[in-house]
């Protein structure tokens, strides 16, 4: 499906090593904000209080929000779990304070606004359980990286392999420098969200991939350089179909979602420009510049035997 069709070859590859180059100083100052600021991690992965409370009737989250806040918590999170009546609250646990006394005081600020409201339920979950998942994270963020370079090699071939990986890592380094510059929090959400850019990102290449190699057959006499142009330039309507709409979905989380959704919003949102990005310019350069051609991808007939040599036989 094509909303138009571009006549005219885009020459893509002619600004590739400068796009690159830019590419590759955002790459390194993301990881520069990633070991010198860190991460603003959320208590799942800290530790932290989290409490479940009810209300009579349908919670205002909004006010519970305030009234957590009230209190001098910055990072908290409040939303409904269960049912519009059952709120859970997880706030870091503060300094000089124990899990015991951090729940008396919420629930004297909730009790300020709704008189009704009960604690159901109030644990601690330790750094413990944080250092597992980040552990955990790491490893399905490994087991994706290498799972991306085997399918990408049985069906295409090692160079295309090694560039859409190098491209899809480059977008979550990318991501996750956004986030270690301007020390968004960091929860299991957005998480998710790096491991969705990665998945989503992989399909945009392979989907250039698969024309790239279409033209090597159908284009037998043109340069690499040129395939590569054309074939970005044939898929080009199908990207801003795809990406748009999956943009406007995300759009409508980012505002609608509330906080709870709000940066993982923001990390698919980061994924899904620069995984546009990454595919047309960095792994498709990439790949030229390892030396992809034809025979890489296309495999040669083979010439049927001579008859007269089967007859003999």
């Amino acid at each position: 499906m094509e909303l138009f069709r571009i006549h005219r070859t885009i020459p893509f590859m002619r600004h590739a090593l400068i796009l690159n180059l830019i590419s590759l100083i955002t790459f390194v100052a993301a990881v520069v904000f990633i070991v010198l600021r860190g991460f603003n991690l959320s208590i799942e992965f800290t530790g932290g209080t989290i409490m479940e409370v009810n209300y009579p009737q349908t919670a205002q989250l909004d006010q519970v929000r305030s009234a957590v806040s009230s209190l001098g918590y910055t990072d908290f999170q409040v939303q409904n779990f269960g049912t519009s009546r059952d709120v859970m609250i997880r706030l870091p646990l503060g300094e000089g304070q124990t899990t015991a006394t951090q729940s008396e005081k919420v629930m004297e600020a909730l009790r300020t606004v709704d008189n009704g409201v009960e604690l159901r339920r109030v644990e601690f979950v330790g750094p413990q359980v944080g250092q597992e998942l980040v552990y955990n994270g790491l490893l399905a963020l490994l087991f994706v990286a290498v799972g991306i370079m085997i399918y990408l090699g049985f069906r295409f071939e090692w160079k295309f392999a090694v560039a859409g990986v190098v491209a899809n890592l480059h977008d979550v380094v990318i991501i996750l420098g956004f986030f270690a510059f301007f020390q968004w929090e960091f929860s299991l959400a957005v998480l998710a969200g790096v491991l969705a850019v990665l998945g989503y990102s992989v399909n945009e290449s392979v989907v250039i991939m698969d024309r790239i190699r279409e033209n090597f057959r159908k284009q037998r006499k043109m340069e690499v350089a040129e395939v590569i142009d054309s074939s970005i330039t044939q898929t080009i309507s199908r990207t801003i179909i795809t990406h748009g709409s999956t943009q406007m979905v995300v759009l409508s989380i980012f505002f609608f979602g509330g906080p709870t959704l709000h940066y993982f919003a923001m990390a698919l949102t980061i994924g899904i420009w620069f995984g546009i990005y990454s595919s047309v310019f960095v792994a498709a350069a990439i790949a030229m510049w390892l030396g992809v051609k034809r025979e890489d991808l296309v495999k040669p007939v083979k010439k049927d035997e001579d008859p007269a040599a089967e007859l003999m036989n």
